[in-house]
């Protein structure tokens, strides 16, 4: 049976109304108390006299488009507790009903406080606007900030990373609870020292999952020298192919000399590749002073100091890393080159009808990019000994190799037969990156020592020592099934917080919106 709806029912519980009017585009309510008697705050002895009656005026929950102001006739109490040092108080309502000195019902400051914790100030309060809830900004953020952060369970396993203030400026720390898939913590920086005095603080933590960097580990061997540290299984593996560019940026030059182009033609350049061409010989005149004074015995300080350039510049020179002629850029076709290439292998070879069903997809580019990726693949497809002259960038000698034959141009694999050819140590650095990588995908960490063994002797020795020194951390993320990719999730969902908030967001709001909305 329908029930005929009360005007109480639309109040908060514990009051009865006592009269209703409107005032323009606003409802006041005047509503009294139910209860006859109150606690104390002080002693928590139940008062029953009352000493005088005063008005309330409180916002509320909006009501059919209208602004509600719950107008509560309260009262004082007298303390008939003689001890007691409160001889008159004001009536206490229910916490869940309304807070004392509160402006807000308390199921209001509910709805502000979630309104602020997933928009922010200013969207919030625009929002607030359209619902018939006029809250300014600062208020939003304020209630955010009061609520803080709930308390949340004692973790057993978790992750940690760091995350960017401001990308190579400033960082913080986000410590995540794995089982429960939600952050507990934001630290301020990422210090050792702070991630160690948070850890420590946690005895119960069995198992750690981390980066590859050194200071988390540090702190986490420590802190919790019981627990068990797992390193990050995509960083293992991102380090492993980024360890085989290095071992291809090393071999640039006997690539050069297998390929038939160790020295370059400029007659035969375009003119773009000519100002490519001019720069690599200026960075080889720095290169060659930089690998000079290192042989003879300067540390990279010294060298720092007397050639002006950077430190990063200096190692990746003494590393082997800047030795390429042509660097190339990412084209706006990558995203659709597999499609073309299906369409080349189809017989449709026109560049006008490729870019004309490209523009159908939503490419945005111009007719003469991909005219000219059909003339490149064309004269792909005619492989001579000129055609080999011009040498790929590292990256793109990287990617080719680690590539399926199946997938390649014509040119494309006369090139890499003849780096493979020339250049053994580079295939067989290719086959121990690709043991790795199935080592990780099949959790089979039985093969762990011979491969370390195996790796020490090759171009990716670096790597080798690396997981060596992590030999541990490395075996628990083969076998284990946690790993750091959940934190990783919670950063991104971190960084957009963060630039929602403008420069308000210092570390408390950031922290409250970020696990108070979960």
């Amino acid at each position: 049976m329908p029930r005929s709806l009360r005007l109480s029912t639309f109040v908060p519980p514990g009051f009865h109304v006592e009269n209703a009017v409107q005032d323009g585009g606003v409802a006041i309510i005047t509503v009294r108390p139910t209860s006859k008697k109150s606690g104390c705050p002080s002693c928590a002895v139940i008062a029953e006299r009352v000493h005088s009656h005063y008005l309330r005026r409180l916002a509320d929950l909006p009501l059919v488009g209208r602004q509600v102001r719950l107008v509560v006739i309260a009262r004082r109490f007298r303390c008939d507790v003689a001890s007691c040092r409160r001889a008159i108080f004001t009536e206490r309502f229910s916490a869940d009903v309304l807070a004392p000195w509160a402006r807000r019902t308390a199921r209001l400051d509910c709805l502000v406080h979630h309104l602020g914790l997933e928009l922010g100030g200013r969207p919030a309060a625009s929002f607030a606007r359209r619902l018939m809830l006029p809250v300014s900004n600062d208020t939003l953020l304020r209630a955010v900030r009061r609520r803080g952060c709930p308390p949340f369970p004692t973790p057993t396993v978790i992750g940690i990373d760091d995350w960017a203030w401001k990308r190579n400026q400033r960082y913080g720390t986000i410590i995540c609870d794995l089982e429960r898939r939600r952050p507990i913590r934001l630290l301020p920086d990422r210090e050792p020292a702070t991630a160690q005095a948070w850890l420590a603080a946690q005895p119960q933590i069995a198992i750690v999952a981390r980066d590859r960097g050194g200071a988390y580990s540090l702190a986490a061997t420590k802190a919790l020298p019981q627990a068990i540290q797992v390193a990050d299984r995509w960083h293992l593996m991102e380090n492993a192919s980024h360890a085989f560019l290095d071992a291809v940026r090393k071999s640039m030059r006997q690539i050069r000399s297998a390929i038939g182009a160790a020295t370059v033609d400029p007659a035969l350049l375009t003119a773009a590749e000519h100002i490519q061409y001019e720069g690599y010989l200026r960075r080889e005149d720095a290169n060659a002073a930089i690998l000079e004074r290192a042989m003879n015995g300067a540390p990279i300080k010294q060298i720092v100091r007397e050639t002006g350039h950077s430190r990063g510049l200096v190692r990746r020179i003494l590393r082997g890393q800047r030795s390429d002629v042509f660097r190339t850029r990412e084209s706006s076709l990558e995203p659709h080159l597999p499609w073309l290439d299906a369409q080349w292998a189809a017989g449709l070879q026109n560049g006008s009808e490729l870019w004309r069903r490209l523009k159908r997809q939503g490419f945005r580019g111009c007719l003469r990019v991909v005219s000219e990726w059909a003339g490149r693949r064309r004269r792909a497809e005619k492989a001579d000994a000129g055609s080999l002259r011009r040498v790929p960038s590292a990256r793109t000698i990287a990617r080719l190799m680690t590539t399926g034959r199946d997938a390649l141009s014509k040119s494309e694999a006369v090139t890499i037969a003849a780096v493979e050819d020339g250049v053994p140590l580079l295939v067989d650095a290719r086959s121990i990156i690709a043991a790795f990588h199935a080592m990780i995908r099949k959790k089979d960490e039985g093969e762990l020592d011979a491969w370390i063994e195996r790796a020490k002797a090759s171009l990716v020795a670096s790597l080798a020592n690396g997981i060596m020194r992590d030999r541990a951390a490395v075996r628990a993320a083969i076998i284990a099934a946690w790993s750091n990719g959940q934190t990783e999730g919670q950063i991104t969902k971190l960084k957009l917080v963060k630039r929602q908030m403008y420069g308000r967001a210092k570390l408390d709001l950031l922290e409250a919106r970020l696990i108070g909305a979960t």
